[in-house]
């Protein structure tokens, strides 16, 4: 996997801003010199296809085993869906909570007891949510493989199995190489996920 490249190209399209000195805040409240934004991904097909590629390479890798992928709720849904169609798997994605009205599923798509799963996240922040997909998953009788996701900010180890095609260390690596922030401000970055 290159995670590098992975770097490059989020950072080429917009998809991560580094603020470290004006941070944002996340939905948790936390306070944070990052901020990702990978629906940028999709509106940008030239990285859309480099992205979707190394997430079908990777569970090749990591997940050959694979039966049916599984997207979170929302943004993990649309790169489920062009890797379910780039492998030849069958996907579905998980709701944040089960709707109040049709069947009320929170499981979308078909899954049969005992499938082995590979659960698509654009992100991994806190982890919190992602944990969540796949406790609803194994209570639906999934055989959870683990998480792929596109950007992971380190701050917690699951644990399942977490594989992302690129990192926070590694973004703010490449962010000093290509100009986009200085060395000081990358110190600043790695400072404070240490600190979460």
């Amino acid at each position: 996997m290159k995670n590098k490249e992975i770097a490059k190209q989020l950072l080429s399209i917009g998809a991560v801003f580094l603020r470290p000195n004006e941070p944002f805040t996340w939905a948790s409240g936390i306070k944070s010199p990052v901020y990702c934004d990978n629906r940028l991904i999709l509106t940008a097909p030239a990285v859309r296809n480099v992205v979707e590629q190394a997430l079908a390479d990777a569970i090749g890798e990591y997940y050959p085993d694979g039966q049916v992928l599984m997207g979170t709720s929302t943004a993990g849904i649309a790169h489920a869906a062009i890797v379910g169609h780039l492998l030849g798997l069958p996907m579905g994605y998980v709701r944040a909570k089960a709707k109040d009205h049709g069947r009320a599923n929170r499981i979308e798509g078909k899954l049969i007891p005992g499938q082995k799963v590979v659960v698509i996240e654009d992100l991994i922040s806190t982890g919190g949510s992602s944990m969540d997909t796949v406790l609803a998953l194994e209570a639906a009788g999934a055989d959870v493989l683990g998480i792929l996701s596109i950007f992971n900010y380190g701050i917690r180890t699951l644990p399942v199995r977490a594989v992302s095609l690129c990192d926070l260390e590694t973004l703010a690596h490449v962010a000093v190489e290509e100009g986009y922030i200085e060395q000081k401000e990358m110190k600043e970055v790695l400072e404070w996920k240490s600190e979460i």
